[in-house]
């Protein structure tokens, strides 16, 4: 992976030009008193670097005239190796990471100016980390002072987002092969569930079948909280508790996938726990099925992304409307955003090193993003008839047959040179396929 590391710099500092751009590796977290989170590399960092540790930062200066790719590091202390973790260390980081020179972390300060006097902008994110934001502004407020002697330095900072982003934003083959795996983990974690489901089980006792299928395949761990959303829970969108006992009748609402190597799945599918559809959860599912096909249907080069969206919104109002959930003329309550009560989130979002992986949706209001070969993204419609009067007043009153019910099913859609190929098209979804 080296090279395709490598490959990544060097486009990124044809971007840049005569910039210097600084990248932050992530923070650790602490779970409790002195246990840590394990740790989990930034992702724009871990994209240009493969480095994974933290209490590191790259420098990419493409104007210098030695060193284009420098690391700083957490140098070489066995002490502290013993209770934490081996270290790369500075020399390893040269040989192994590619980079041009490497020092030690402690050492930023003295050395990191000798990168940015030549520079005609800094690219930085100012993140969450306040104190490295300030040393970075106050490196380049320092710059700025002598300027005027110099005739050169950075006079803007500018953010890497913009930058980068659209870079990660379409896949080469080395992160689709990872992609493939994450998905391929997760297509069997969640069909051994919907077979290992039935009435009396937790949702927890799913989360850990799920789950323990993800870590046996080798991934890192699930790519966010599983969601195992029995009965009314179906109805809560990021519901993770999972200690409810299913029931004969319920609907079982499972968003989850995994991380392979950074790289993120990510499914969801709504089935009856005990084998059977009810005719109210049946008629909503197969309203939400065919929005689903239908918006996958767009992904297409050269489409616009909020197209995607569009449809899916479309069909879910005219099945609200044919069930007289909503009433009124089409294109009047998708205007007037009348169905938002009962599906209230998008119909996707970008999929990679992060689950909402970065990328713009749209340039302006009159300039949407294309999609494009190589781009990963969700298609996940819904609907929920929400339980909970407090939870539902945008809600007109609803036939109680309909309360409670919530559906989602989500794929993972790669946009191909003539089409699409749906990555997690492995776990049925069709009525006849998950009945039983």
């Amino acid at each position: 992976m080296q090279a395709e590391y490598r490959h990544r710099r060097e486009q990124l500092m044809l971007k840049i030009g005569n910039g210097t751009a600084i990248f932050r590796s992530a923070p650790t977290a602490v779970m409790h008193n002195d246990v840590e989170y394990n740790f989990r590399q930034d992702s724009d960092f871990f994209y240009l670097t493969g480095f994974n540790e933290p209490q590191a930062v790259a420098v990419l200066a493409p104007h210098h005239s030695e060193h284009r790719f420098v690391l700083f590091v957490q140098p070489k202390d066995l002490e502290k190796e013993v209770w934490s973790g081996y270290r790369c260390g500075v020399e390893a980081a040269k040989q192994e990471y590619g980079a041009d020179e490497a020092y030690p972390i402690t050492e930023l300060d003295e050395k990191l100016p000798q990168y940015l006097e030549k520079a005609d902008r800094i690219y930085y994110h100012l993140g969450r980390d306040r104190a490295f934001n300030d040393k970075i502004l106050k490196h380049w407020q320092s710059l700025m002072r002598t300027y005027p002697k110099r005739g050169t330095g950075p006079i803007a900072i500018e953010d890497t987002g913009p930058v980068l982003h659209s870079m990660r934003l379409v896949k080469s083959q080395a992160e689709l092969e990872l992609m493939r795996k994450a998905a391929d983990i997760a297509v069997e974690a969640h069909n051994h569930a919907m077979k290992f489901a039935s009435p009396g089980r937790y949702e927890y006792e799913i989360q850990a079948e799920i789950e323990y299928i993800f870590r046996r395949h080798g991934a890192i761990g699930p790519a966010y909280p599983s969601i195992v959303a029995s009965g009314r829970n179906s109805c809560i969108l990021h519901y993770i508790e999972n200690n409810r006992q299913m029931q004969d009748q319920d609907l079982l609402l499972i968003d989850a996938g995994c991380a392979y190597d950074y790289y993120n799945s990510d499914i969801t599918r709504t089935f009856p726990v005990g084998g059977k559809f009810t005719p109210e959860q049946k008629i909503l599912y197969e309203i939400v099925l065919n929005a689903q096909k239908q918006a996958i249907a767009q992904v297409q080069p050269g489409n616009p992304y909020k197209q995607i969206h569009d449809t899916a919104v479309r069909v879910l109002t005219e099945g609200l409307v044919g069930l007289g959930i909503l009433t009124g003329e089409i294109d009047k309550l998708i205007e007037e955003e009348k169905y938002k009560p009962y599906y209230m989130h998008r119909t996707g979002h970008w999929l990679g090193l992060d689950v909402h992986d970065v990328g713009v949706y749209q340039h302006g209001d009159d300039k949407p993003q294309i999609l494009q070969p190589g781009q990963v993204l969700t298609v996940e419609p819904g609907l929920y008839i929400v339980p909970d009067a407090k939870l539902a007043e945008e809600q007109p009153q609803t036939d109680p047959r309909w309360v409670g019910i919530g559906i989602r099913i989500e794929d993972d859609v790669l946009v191909t040179p003539t089409g699409h190929e749906v990555l997690t098209a492995g776990v049925p979804k069709e009525v006849h396929e998950v009945e039983r």
